[in-house]
């Protein structure tokens, strides 16, 4: 197993941001959000439109992470046992064995997962929450680490499913990458068209052993007392908040707390501070709100409730004794 201290961690964590960055051009912030929640032993939804290179980034985070990545486009007609594997009669052996599906693997892209029915949807469920798939009667444990990156088109309705509270809840955080700043654009148009950017020039920087031994270093980064008074306080203003019906989860807030972990991680630190908190609630708990539906067609959203809860509540100190 890798020896690392929080400063070898911290190294590492930018020497692969900056290693994705040669292919996920202007999108750091959003790479460090990915790599916040793989530490955090957490998933991820991207939920954004489409060309703005969810799939590059998820890949690219694989490749240079050193994990074996399995890529599953979702569609209507996929079933359950496409995801999680099947029984196969094997006629040498006159016997059935079971052929694993591409869930089993370290990196698993679930590309536009809002396009497979909710029964597909439902197949990774067990996988993300306990890192194991029970078929036929027989549970199997998945590879570690195990990670799941998912895609979602939030613009199209036709031949696409919403995916309900309990799978998003599944989700350690939500992202969005948006549109580049247009000189950042014309230089990864140049890159892309004259193939100076190739994202399969990527190395791996980081072993499996050196991210288990980070995600362990993660779970040690002291939390203060008043530091989870704070979180706790963010999720009840979430549920008492007027245009919430359902606030944030108890899932989410141990969600909060493990990105701020790896926040804290990532800046070579051993303790959270609250603004490590600040910096990763929206993601965090935005897209486990349900506004109320009088609500809907306003611009009030799971963020926007989040962004208020955080103005309206006091910080507290930045490091307590």
């Amino acid at each position: 197993m890798a020896d690392l201290d929080e400063r070898a961690a911290a190294a590492l964590m930018a020497k692969t941001l900056d290693e994705v960055g040669k292919a996920v051009v202007g999108q750091r912030d959003a790479v460090r959000l990915v790599l916040m929640t793989v530490l955090a032993r957490g998933h991820v939804l991207i939920e954004d439109l489409p060309g703005l290179g969810k799939t590059m980034l998820a890949r690219s985070l694989a490749r240079a992470l050193g994990l074996t990545f399995a890529r599953v486009q979702f569609t209507p007609d996929l079933l359950p046992q496409d995801l999680t594997g099947t029984l196969v009669f094997d006629q040498r052996d006159s016997d059935f064995q079971f052929r694993p599906g591409p869930v089993f693997t370290q990196f698993l892209l679930a590309d536009e997962i809002n396009r497979t029915p909710p029964k597909t949807q439902a197949a990774l469920l067990e996988a993300m929450a306990e890192q194991q798939v029970t078929t036929d009667g027989q549970t199997r444990r998945l590879p570690d680490p195990f990670v799941v990156v998912a895609t979602s088109n939030p613009i199209e309705f036709e031949g696409t499913y919403a995916l309900p509270e309990a799978q998003l809840d599944r989700f350690t955080a939500r992202i969005r990458l948006g549109y580049l700043d247009p000189e950042v654009e014309a230089d990864m148009l140049q890159g892309r068209l004259t193939e100076r950017v190739d994202e399969h020039a990527i190395s791996s920087v980081v072993t499996a052993d050196e991210l288990v031994a980070a995600r362990r270093l993660r779970a040690q980064v002291e939390i203060h007392p008043s530091v989870v008074d704070y979180i706790v306080s963010l999720l009840a203003g979430t549920r008492r908040h007027s245009k919430v019906s359902v606030g944030a989860s108890p899932r989410g807030g141990l969600a909060l707390g493990a990105l701020a972990q790896a926040a804290a991680l990532m800046a070579g630190r051993t303790f959270v501070l609250p603004d490590d908190v600040k910096q990763v609630a929206i993601v965090a708990l935005g897209h486990r709100i349900v506004v109320r539906p009088e609500l809907w067609a306003s611009r009030t959203t799971g963020d926007s409730v989040v962004a208020e809860v955080l103005s309206s509540i006091a910080t507290p100190a930045a490091r307590p004794r």
